[in-house]
């Protein structure tokens, strides 16, 4: 059966004590409180710095058995070098990213909007990334384009070949092709009309759950996560979502702490 994991971006935020944690949770159990709640967050810290071996494995000890982190990788990759000259840091990240055994999901290459199609760099790039040491299990890519141009064919049938797919990111800023090019399905949401800000009404949530059953029904794997979090709408719409693809009503009350 394929998975269908949903959950937010980050989960370290201040302002969501008090519409999420509850007032007596302090910071250190944030991420345990989280993992109650959802089975899987996106990792935001580790575009901007390398997180240390000891804080995956505190994250790890955190959590249960099947949370799933995804990992934003290395702006140092993907703005910095743009995907040349990137072995090193790529394995670096790479390495450090397999303490989190188990719980490591997939990887987030997220482009620049100033990052134009260059379909052979990107192909020399997942030729290597793609092919992991004999003894390591495979890595499940994602690409976030930024710039129309990156949205061809061409490219849909480059992520295709290398099982990576091609991240959907709904947001008022960035092009949006809702296209699957893997055996997984990765979807953004950023804020329909204020980007990081905006909630999203119930009925663009049964829309948007309407064509993730179709991608689970063909066998896809789901992971969802919001970005909208600036105000504290990212839990909310979480818990709405999970609610409509598992085809239950809307709870009259939520749960102690909870928004």
């Amino acid at each position: 059966m394929p998975s269908l994991l949903i959950g937010t971006s980050g989960w370290a935020y201040a302002n969501w004590k008090g519409p999420f944690y509850p007032e007596d949770c302090p910071r250190r159990r944030y991420l345990e409180y989280y993992a109650q709640e959802f089975p899987t967050t996106e990792v935001n810290s580790s575009f901007y710095h390398l997180p240390r071996a000891a804080t995956y494995e505190q994250w790890t000890a955190q959590v249960p058995p099947e949370f799933v982190f995804a990992l934003k990788v290395s702006r140092l990759i993907t703005h910095h070098k743009r995907l040349v000259d990137v072995e090193e840091p790529w394995r670096a990240f790479v390495d450090r990213a397999r303490v989190l055994g188990r719980h490591l999901g997939p990887l987030l290459l997220q482009f620049p909007p100033s990052f134009r199609c260059d379909r052979p760099r990107l192909a020399r790039f997942l030729a290597s990334a793609c092919r992991p040491a004999a003894s390591d299990p495979p890595l499940r890519l994602v690409c976030e384009f930024r710039h129309e141009s990156w949205f061809t064919e061409d490219v849909y049938d480059l992520l295709q070949r290398h099982g990576a797919a091609l991240c959907i990111a709904d947001s008022p800023r960035y092009p949006r092709r809702d296209v699957r090019t893997a055996e997984f399905v990765y979807v953004r949401f950023h804020g329909r009309t204020q980007m990081f800000a905006s909630s999203y009404t119930d009925e663009e949530l049964t829309k948007e759950a309407r064509w993730l059953k179709r991608a689970a029904q063909d066998g896809h794997d789901l992971y969802v996560y919001f970005n909208n979090d600036a105000r504290g709408h990212a839990v909310e719409n979480a818990w709405t979502l999970r609610r409509l693809m598992e085809g239950r009503r809307r709870k009259k009350t939520q749960r102690a702490g909870g928004v």
